[in-house]
């Protein structure tokens, strides 16, 4: 073919540019890994813990029955599949992103399985996972929304969650092979993302995720398979963002790029906007390939939003996402208590993306906030039964709040489900000569050092007592580090910042000892380091005393002004009407109420229950006047409130009396 000169030289041009964006491309990839520490997983770590066992057993059988019941009986997403199936023109059923309510309840029994081996539910994993692939499009397109509905419309509206169920299916693909072997569902996804691939990407269409979750799927994609196309695209998606490139209903018909955090481009990102879940899976995302490209800008912007979410934007009870009507933040300091949103999906979105942080940085300031959102934030999000949830949960209520057994937008449940069966990947980290314990949770597991694998056994009753004893046990003697992290509410910080604090500072001198002698320590990035030569059968005790505390905020949170919230340890408490003569709003707290710890039960929950004379206010017996009185009142673990029908409830309580509101 006869070209010109100038065409000559612009088609040289064209493959210079192209090998020197290879060349960049390749250096991109190529950079040394940021992660500084790598989580232990799940199915590396037995659990034995009194507090977590049990609950990671109701949700292998209460919990996930719940899911299969919703997800094949009570609604219609499995029949969905079988519609696709059957090429019979059959309608669909239900709403557009129900198909990933399937995939988070698949990954939750596949992460059941390691801890739970059931033949049964495998059984059921693989009856569902042959409807998915016989759902499956030639070309490697499965949404049973458009395949039933317009399927020549498909990725023209990028709010429509077709990339968020197929993220939700990578993920479930992912952990069912790592779970049993089993390809199946792996091998759809790896289609899938193929196709994806080919149609979006530099050189290809324009994307942006509408709801962010493929990003931090394509990564985990890309450590099964090894194939780095998995994690360009999701950097790819990544950078798309901030670009004025979205097409679909949320910018169109909303005209809120804040909502899907697509304001500026991720790397340039300062604040916290938008849909809250969203952004925490984005985040979890963007920390998933620094970690893998050693990209620094991620990092900086990451930094800059989680102190943000933290300082500004997050409850006592590590929720976060003030406002329902975006599912997700308003403005700095706005944390209404009694209409907080605080989804669920939110407070498990921010236990990944603080582990994620924690693993490029080292820093235990990040496994505080997540121990914080998964005791109270996330956990209130299941009911003690494992078969009622919350997708919101707010930090006060007149007694119009109860547990559900399902929802129409059905995120929440198996959400959390896969997050409680999957507790293990929190408690442990390594590096190439040290071992992290993050979580304080009864538990055994062997971790792999470069001098050899160590097992290690942590023997504890927290959160009910803050006694820990790890028998540390290396196959040969070797000298490695051991990080225990120091909670942050144990010297008196309960969150990173100074949004709360303790009304009386509290700091007590802490000890640890190997062998029964008490060791010398350092302390860096939140954590005490034991540095020695270990041999089998050593053993370290130490404790951390679980103070009661009452926490206040600063001014710029108006809503808790004159209010105190009630803590100990890790678990925030809140008062409840049933165990208050079914009252929660006459009851008063002077800053210097002394609390007493009780044994006590919520249904079949054994907890540490608060008690203390406290000022109630009581209507006269003419109906015409008030009265205060000395009463004692009893405050519960607030992840345990409503499990006893409609009540009352508050979390902070206030100082004094500054109002009065009549109800009749």
């Amino acid at each position: 073919m006869e070209t010109t000169s100038n065409s000559k030289a612009d088609y040289m041009k064209k493959i210079y540019f192209t090998v020197i964006a290879g060349i960049i491309t390749v250096k991109a990839f190529s950079q040394t890994k940021l992660q500084k520490i790598e989580p232990v997983s799940f199915s590396d770590v037995n659990i034995t813990d009194e507090f977590w066992k049990p609950k990671i057993d109701k949700v292998a059988t209460k919990t996930l029955s719940a899911c299969i019941y919703q997800t094949e009986v009570a609604t219609p997403r499995i029949k969905n599949f079988e519609r696709v199936a059957r090429k019979k023109g059959e309608k669909h059923e239900g709403i557009f992103y129900d198909d990933s309510d399937v995939f988070k309840a698949l990954e939750a029994m596949a992460y059941s399985l390691k801890t739970h081996p059931s033949a049964e539910i495998q059984k059921k994993c693989d009856e569902w996972i042959d409807k998915i692939a016989a759902a499956q499009q030639p070309d490697g397109y499965l949404n049973t929304w458009y395949t039933l509905k317009v399927l020549q419309d498909r990725y023209t509206d990028m709010s429509m969650h077709e990339d968020y169920n197929a993220g939700h299916m990578i993920e479930a693909g992912v952990a069912y092979y790592n779970a049993t072997g089993k390809r199946k569902l792996l091998d759809v996804c790896i289609k899938w993302a193929d196709h994806f691939d080919a149609l979006f990407g530099p050189g290809k269409r324009d994307w942006v995720t509408g709801h962010q979750e493929l990003e931090l799927a394509l990564v985990k994609l890309y450590k099964v398979t090894k194939n780095q196309k998995y994690l360009k695209l999701a950097d790819w998606l990544l950078s798309e963002r901030g670009k004025k490139l979205a097409k679909g209903y949320t910018w169109t018909d909303w005209k809120d790029t804040a909502y899907a955090q697509d304001v500026f481009p991720v790397k340039q990102q300062t604040q916290i906007t938008g849909h809250a879940v969203r952004a925490m899976y984005m985040y979890t995302g963007a920390a998933d390939v620094a970690a893998q490209t050693g990209d620094m800008d991620y990092m900086k912007a990451m930094r800059n939003v989680w102190e943000d979410v933290v300082y500004r934007n997050m409850y006592i009870t590590g929720g976060i996402g003030s406002a329902g009507s975006n599912e997700g933040f308003s403005v700095d300091y706005d944390l209404p208590n009694e209409q907080a949103y605080c989804e669920t999906c939110a407070s498990v979105g921010m236990v990944f993306w603080n582990q994620r942080m924690n693993s490029l940085t080292g820093n235990a300031e990040y496994i505080d906030v997540l121990e914080r959102s998964l005791y109270n934030g996330a956990l209130d999000g299941l009911s003690l039964s494992g078969d009622r949830f919350f997708y919101g949960n707010p930090l006060a209520s007149r007694g119009q709040h109860q547990r559900r057994e399902w929802f129409g937008t059905a995120c929440c449940p198996a959400n959390i489900a896969r997050l409680v069966a999957s507790l293990g990947n929190y408690i442990y980290a390594k590096s190439d000569d040290a071992i992290y314990v993050n979580l304080f949770v009864g538990s055994n597991t062997s971790i792999p050092l470069k001098n050899g694998n160590v097992s290690v056994k942590m023997e504890t009753n927290y959160p009910e007592d803050g006694k820990m004893k790890l028998i540390v046990d290396p196959v040969k003697k070797s000298k490695f580090k051991i990080y225990i992290r120091i909670p942050g509410w144990s010297n008196s910080q309960p969150v990173p910042g100074n949004t709360y604090a303790p009304k009386t500072i509290i700091v007590r001198e802490k000890f640890f000892y190997v062998n029964k002698k008490q060791m010398a320590f350092r302390s860096e990035n939140g954590y005490i380091v034991i540095d020695r030569e270990w041999q089998k059968g050593d053993v370290v005790d130490f404790e951390f005393a679980m103070d009661v505390q009452l926490i206040g905020g600063i001014p710029e949170i108006k809503q808790d002004n004159n209010r105190i919230a009630i803590q100990r340890g890790p678990i925030v408490y809140c008062i409840e009407g049933a165990d208050n003569n079914g009252k929660a709003w006459n009851v008063i707290i002077p800053e210097n109420t002394k609390f007493e710890t009780i044994d006590y039960k919520v249904v079949d929950e054994s907890v540490k229950a608060l008690t203390a004379e406290v000022p109630v206010v009581t209507v006269g017996e003419d109906g015409l006047s008030l009265k205060t009185e000395k009463k004692k009142i009893i405050a519960i673990p607030y992840y345990t409130w409503a499990n006893r029908g409609k009540n009352e409830m508050q979390v902070w309580l206030p100082t004094k009396i500054t109002d009065v509101k009549l109800n009749y």
